[in-house]
């Protein structure tokens, strides 16, 4: 630029232009987010870039204890997703949801795949293919991994497959560095509300938790924990043996038969080699 151009300053309106492109935003504000999915809770879509849930990247989720509704937290967007026709994944949850609750909050229960991998080893590389599959809006998992490799390459995987991925860490385990965006930790009292701290965002910092009140929604869920328990009995069996997959209300998904599916390449550090 010549010394005649950088003397000219800059007039409001093309100020305005330069701060209103997507890449650039204020440090006390939060970054654009165009493929932000509405929350269903206006002060907590007040707080979040894109007044939403990252679209195409991972959050982070922390909870104090279970069973305070961080579920009930999600049913608003995982609703909109499934009205959308897009599917719905949890892998490994450490309960399985109770369908009724989901219907009466909008979730069409067709469209919610579980998976259980066989193996812990495999939980990271069936996350890894629900973040890319096309057809997913959101994919949630509760490993209990901390490597920042292992995490950026989900994070490329939720970005390239336009995903909305979750990474729930349970009682006991910490947020640690990672390439999420997004990190909430979240903790309830006995009168239904939900106070979600926002511990990472791209933007200034909230020094007090945005306070949610669950129980005004009325979700007519049967007990304070989201989950129920399916029996065993019932839970068919995906073909692929590393994986057990259901998809409400009855079927099952799984590779055709006779076909092969590829080897898992996920391998944490304590992991063995597989030939």
């Amino acid at each position: 630029m010549s010394a005649a151009a950088s003397a000219i300053p800059a007039t409001p309106a093309s100020l305005a232009a330069l701060l209103s492109h997507p890449a650039i935003w204020r440090g006390d504000d939060c970054a654009p987010e165009p493929a932000a999915l509405a929350t269903g809770f206006a002060a907590l879509d007040a707080v979040l870039p894109g007044r939403g849930w990252p679209g195409a990247a991972l959050t982070e989720i922390a909870v104090a204890r279970e069973g305070i509704g961080e579920l009930s937290l999600m049913l608003p967007a995982l609703a909109r997703l499934t009205r959308e026709r897009r599917d719905v994944v949890w892998i490994a949850p450490p309960h399985l949801p109770y369908a009724p609750a989901l219907v009466a909050a909008g979730v069409d229960p067709a469209r919610l795949i579980i998976v259980r991998p066989r193996q812990a080893a495999d939980v990271l590389w069936a996350y890894e293919q629900a973040l890319r599959a096309p057809e997913c809006g959101a994919a949630f998992a509760w490993p209990a991994v901390h490597d920042e490799r292992l995490l950026r390459r989900l994070a490329v995987a939720a970005r390239e497959g336009r995903t909305w991925g979750v990474l729930w860490r349970r009682p006991g385990q910490r947020l640690t560095a990672s390439p999420a965006p997004l990190k909430l930790s979240l903790a309830g009292d006995d009168g239904g509300r939900l106070a979600v701290r926002v511990v990472k965002r791209r933007g200034g910092e909230l020094p007090e938790p945005v306070i949610i009140d669950l129980a005004a929604r009325a979700l007519c869920l049967p007990s304070p924990r989201f989950p129920g328990v399916l029996p065993a009995a019932r839970r068919p069996s995906c073909p692929d043996s590393r994986i057990t997959s259901t998809r409400w209300p009855a079927t099952t998904r799984g590779p055709t038969s006779g076909s092969s599916p590829p080897a898992p390449n996920w391998r944490t550090p304590s992991s063995s080699r597989r030939g």
